[in-house]
């Protein structure tokens, strides 16, 4: 029997409700960020490049603390309960499976918003302006949870941290383009956007479905 036509059935019904959960987790993200940069309280003593790194470097902490380091105690956890105590043994349940999944994921996204976080601190240079930084970590943090969250429910629940991921990337652009800007002018600040774009399309086009297997 082949099951290759129920599998691709079951995929497409996985991304469909993905894209529903993605696009709840970026309104909201929006939404966050929108509040939070807008009426939050100015931030305070901002005039220098050290006081913003050092606001960034807090923010940064308080994202760790909330996000990579709760996947390491739930892992922790469970490995305290049960038999896999010993990482050798092959015990896994599917709890375990996805809290590993989100402490792999979380991993590799906090290098990437702790790098778009810092060099975000270094271009908003007024009170008002770092209130982007506090928004930036609120809203990556409950992206977070929601990616956590959403997974434990359903694969494709796990769209719904989508924000965080892309406000990190947004982030990294906007960053490398000031910086572009500021080496090169007009040209400098477009020259990485436009190849950024490029290449995701490419990933776009070398990654579609074939019909081959």
């Amino acid at each position: 029997m082949n099951d290759k036509p129920a599998a691709n059935t079951d995929f497409r019904r996985q991304r469909s409700a993905g894209i529903v959960f993605i696009a709840i987790g970026a309104v909201v993200a929006i939404a966050i960020w929108y509040a939070i940069n807008t009426y939050a309280p100015p931030v305070a003593g901002m005039d220098s490049l050290a006081a913003r790194m050092l606001f960034a470097l807090k923010c940064y902490g308080a994202a760790v603390l909330f996000t990579l380091v709760l996947g390491v105690e739930a892992v922790a956890h469970e490995r305290l309960v049960t038999p896999a105590f010993d990482p050798l043994a092959g015990f896994e349940t599917r709890r375990m499976r996805v809290n590993q999944q989100y402490l792999r994921n979380t991993l590799e996204q906090t290098v990437v918003f702790g790098a778009a976080l810092f060099g975000l601190a270094a271009w908003r240079t007024t009170d008002r302006a770092m209130r982007a930084v506090e928004a930036a970590t609120v809203v990556w943090v409950l992206s977070r949870w929601g990616f956590w969250i959403g997974y434990h429910v359903s694969a494709a629940g796990r769209g719904l941290g989508v924000g965080g991921m892309a406000l990190a990337m947004i982030l990294l652009i906007y960053d490398t383009a000031r910086f572009g800007g500021e080496l090169y002018g007009p040209v400098g600040a477009w020259a990485p956007v436009v190849l950024f774009v490029a290449i995701e399309a490419f990933l776009f086009w070398a990654t579609r479905p074939t019909s081959r297997p």
